[in-house]
């Protein structure tokens, strides 16, 4: 009897081991911000698994796992011509999570890389759309837009668009050079209103100064002398004797008689 019950024990310890091993390689740890979508037999189950630990019937399941954290999605620089006929270089940036993993994984083959090439795309369609001093001036405006076209076609998906940010805009030199002329010439223009508007404010406060000093005739004798004292400070070997102005009016009427 003793023999019969150690080889019964004998035959199943390796059944046992089998058995064991096999139950920890059915086991799964999700994380936090994973989830599992599992299939059984080919078709997807109604609600994916986690977090925490979950039990996979190998080989008659399998699961795969899918991250709900944001990522980044970096676009390359697209050749981009504007409404202007301006041909530049424009990256962008698009930040995007999943919302329903199951659809992510049923929707698409590659939802990662499907809106990688839906922002491509978008990106270049829509800058075709407006001129240079648009994409320079509305980049927020620009960006707003690109996240609603790009986050209408990944709905389906059950991928959420967050965010679109126009990265970088590279001009050709001649561009560039174009530009700097403008920008000078703008700050040129904007010198000249200036100076304008001071001599206007300056003759006006003369006029206003020449008529006071009319008003009384000793007081053009004082500004008179006041200038001469200026003059002596600043040590100048020329000395001005001003004139009356009476007495030129006088020598004319002299002349002309």
């Amino acid at each position: 009897m003793d023999t019969l019950l150690a080889s019964s024990f004998g035959c199943f310890g390796p059944v046992a081991i089998i058995l064991l091993i096999y139950f920890f390689a059915c086991l799964k740890v999700v994380n936090e911000y994973e989830r599992l979508v599992v299939f059984t037999l080919g078709k997807v189950e109604d609600k994916p698994k986690g977090p925490g630990l979950c039990f996979v019937w190998r080989p008659f399941q399998t699961a795969i796992t899918v991250s709900l954290r944001t990522t980044v999605l970096e676009v390359p620089s697209q050749d981009v011509i504007t409404r202007d006929n301006v041909s530049l270089k424009v990256s962008a940036v698009v930040y995007s999570r999943v919302l329903d993993p199951k659809q992510a994984i049923i929707g698409v083959e590659n939802y990662y890389y499907a809106t990688s090439q839906i922002a491509q795309t978008t990106l270049r369609s829509i800058l075709g759309e407006v001129s240079l001093d648009e994409l320079l001036a509305d980049r927020e405006k620009l960006s707003a837009r690109l996240r609603e076209i790009i986050d209408r076609s990944t709905e389906p998906w059950g991928v959420e668009v967050s965010s679109v940010e126009l990265k970088s805009v590279d001009l050709p030199e001649q561009i560039q050079r174009a530009m700097g002329k403008q920008a000078e010439a703008e700050r040129e223009k904007r010198a000249k209103v200036i100076a304008a508007e001071g001599e206007l404010l300056a003759s006006e406060q003369l006029l206003e100064a020449a008529n006071k000093i009319s008003q009384n005739p000793t007081a053009i004798q004082m500004r008179y002398l006041q200038t001469l004292t200026e003059i002596a400070v600043e040590k100048n070997s020329t000395i001005v004797f001003p004139l009356p102005m009476e007495l030129m009016k006088a020598f004319e009427k002299f002349t002309k008689s």
